[in-house]
């Protein structure tokens, strides 16, 4: 059965970003020559599964960023709704994430990075989530998406790592124990 592991940069009180989505706020981030070990966690990973706001989100970077299959998880968006070039790199399912987990099963895929606010709470509460690494941002944004909202009840974490950075971003790096 494949393994759900979360990768998210988040504001001191709780935002993963702006209500409109942007993530302006972590340009203001003075982390240039800091590796918080995203490429290596990309290469760790079969597979992406995101809400239409992350994707939202990321076709406004202009550039494609992942060369692993996307598969963005919608009732109202299709493929008519991204440039045609990127066509063939997403897929849209209304899958639950019981299902999806099995889709992503049959396909060998072991691990797969959940991305998305209401996305990794939904496949919190499913139990398919083992761990996550959330880099602590020094900013208060006072209102936005929160990365976990609320929760059906308690989600039991286990501290494994925290790496302090100069910029003063920290990495927190926690397994679900409940998973």
């Amino acid at each position: 059965m494949p393994t759900g592991h979360i990768m998210m940069a988040m504001s001191l009180d709780g935002f993963v970003a702006r209500k409109d989505h942007s993530l302006d706020w972590l340009n203001k981030q003075p982390a240039e020559n800091e590796d918080h070990g995203f490429i290596e966690f990309m290469d760790s990973v079969d597979a992406l599964v995101m809400g239409t706001g992350s994707l939202r989100t990321v076709l406004g970077f202009g550039e494609w960023p992942y060369e692993k299959p996307v598969v963005v998880l919608s009732r109202s968006m299709t493929r008519q709704d991204i440039p045609e070039h990127l066509q063939h790199k997403i897929e849209f399912s209304a899958a639950s994430p019981t299902e999806l987990w099995e889709i992503f099963r049959k396909r060998g895929y072991e691990r797969v990075y959940v991305d998305g606010g209401a996305i990794i709470r939904s496949f919190l509460h499913a139990g398919f989530v083992q761990d996550m690494k959330i880099t602590l941002v020094p900013i208060l944004l006072g209102d936005g998406i929160r990365i976990f909202g609320d929760t059906d009840g308690d989600v039991d974490l286990e501290l494994i790592s925290a790496t302090p950075f100069s910029s003063g971003m920290v990495d927190l790096v926690y397994k679900v124990k409940n998973a």
